[in-house]
């Protein structure tokens, strides 16, 4: 029997990430409810459900102005403009975050093992992090364009 619970955990884990451990707590928080009336059905699945937007589907992956990119859920500014890069992939990328703006957890999901990134304020899904990026950190913040706001300087 133990063994059999195990074996379920582990396939839950693989296929849907977090599966039976707990949320974190965030110092912004809003009902189902809310999220729902100040999110697109689009931006709700992306935040709050960690969906992906379409490659190539956000204005901000070719956007190259000076500026702020800010958490559509809480107003956090996440990434300076100076950290966007072209990574060819059809998201948004950025090289680091600003200090203390995002937050990171392992994503298990579809059996590979992923860095996933969201706001440390509101837990807001931005996209996954990845060791392909370009220097000085050698990160590749791919991020949801629908989960941010660009403000220009």
């Amino acid at each position: 029997m133990y063994r059999r619970e195990f074996v379920t955990l582990s396939i839950a884990t693989l296929l849907f990430g977090r599966a039976g451990f707990a949320q974190e707590v965030f110092e912004v928080t809003r009902t189902d409810a809310e999220w729902r009336e100040m999110l697109t059905d689009l931006q709700y699945q992306v935040m709050r459900h960690e969906a992906t937007e379409r490659p190539g589907s956000s204005p901000l992956d070719k956007n190259y102005a000076s500026g702020t990119y800010f958490c559509r859920g809480c107003d956090l500014p996440l990434y300076a403009s100076e950290a966007k890069y072209d990574s060819g992939t059809g998201w948004p990328s950025f090289f680091e975050s600003l200090p203390n703006a995002i937050g990171t957890m392992e994503d298990r999901k579809l059996f590979s093992v992923r860095t996933e990134c969201h706001c440390r304020r509101c837990g807001s899904h931005l996209g996954h992090i990845f060791n392909d990026g370009p220097q000085p950190t050698g990160k590749r913040h791919c991020l949801n364009g629908v989960s941010l706001v660009f403000r220009a300087a």
